[in-house]
């Protein structure tokens, strides 16, 4: 009998961590609790994004930098406080991260709109990231939600999970399957950079001693990142860096990718590599529609559901 019921605990315990390892994130989670809360933040992000347009590839790089550390929790938010030190003075994320002031403003009108505290931080960050998207001409696609939000955070784990802007083809495709994620979604998830800019500090090295860039390419770059110095100059990860499109991949194919990592997708040693970004270069709506499915993927990486974590009232802080 005793053996029993340990048999029993155990199968209890392996099926509770894989109910809350699995659980189900849904698009509908706030209709009743708070239907304004979707609107709420859109119109946010939206006048975000008029006074700034860069500020919508920001949002989608919160939500990327969120989901790859622990999953996505919300934990990045977090500001360093008394003992306490979280991910944004990570390597990957110090001088580099940015829109919290933005994430502060969603989060006190979504309180307003919903009378109460009931949307989550890690999801303003999923909802944001595709509001961003849209509004910058991509995929409208469903965002799913229910994710709650860390009362932790790691500057280790972001240290080590965050992939720089040096990896090669293969440590990119390791850092993904570690995430849940394949071949395809580390194509596509890279493709975010179809938006934004990039500091001279990540992408110096590549003009000046990578081979495979396009001469000209690089002396331009050279123009506004000189050999030391310069540091927060910036540069568009492709040439329409305020719009959403597929310039990305095309920029791949002629070895004009700002960063290492971007180009290492294009001829860093896959064929199936390469043959997707191919594809993706000359098919801009199939592009679209499978960068919202893999998105969806990275949003659903481990997240806090049912009475884990919280729902912070400010993201910068545990209750």
């Amino acid at each position: 009998m005793a053996a029993l019921r340990s048999l029993f605990l155990c199968v209890f315990v392996l099926s509770a961590a894989l109910s809350h390892s699995h659980a189900q994130l849904t698009p509908n989670f706030y209709n009743k609790v708070c239907p304004k809360a979707l609107s709420t933040i859109r119109s946010v992000v939206l006048n975000a994004i008029k006074r700034e347009p860069r500020m919508g590839a920001s949002l989608l790089r919160l939500h990327f930098h969120d989901c790859f550390v622990n999953g996505c929790d919300g934990s990045v938010l977090l500001d360093d406080i008394g003992n306490f030190v979280g991910e944004k003075t990570a390597f990957p994320n110090i001088n580099s991260i940015r829109g919290f002031e933005v994430v502060d403003q969603i989060k006190q009108k979504v309180n307003k709109a919903c009378k109460g505290n009931v949307v989550s931080c890690a999801d303003i960050l999923a909802v944001a990231a595709r509001d961003s998207v849209a509004i910058l001409g991509g995929p409208n696609y469903k965002v799913l939600l229910g994710r709650r939000d860390a009362r932790t955070a790691s500057v280790d784990d972001a240290n080590r999970s965050l992939p720089p802007p040096f990896f090669s083809f293969s440590q990119l495709l390791s850092s993904f399957q570690s995430q849940g994620l394949d071949l395809k979604d580390l194509i596509l998830l890279s493709a975010g950079h179809t938006l934004g800019k990039a500091r001279c500090a990540t992408f110096r090295t590549r003009i000046y001693n990578d081979t495979n860039i396009d001469r000209k390419f690089a002396a331009s770059l050279k123009a506004i990142c000189p050999p030391s110095g310069k540091d927060n100059n910036l540069m568009g990860l492709d040439k329409s860096s305020n719009f959403f499109d597929n310039a990305y991949f095309k920029a791949l194919l002629n070895k004009k990718g700002l960063l290492h990592s971007d180009q290492e997708l294009f001829g860093g040693g896959s064929q199936k590599s390469d043959e997707l970004v191919s594809y993706y270069s000359s098919y801009p709506y199939s592009f679209r529609d499978d960068f919202g499915s893999s998105m969806i993927k990275m949003g659903n990486i481990k997240p806090l559901t049912g009475s884990y974590g919280e729902i912070r009232q400010n993201c910068r802080f545990v209750n």
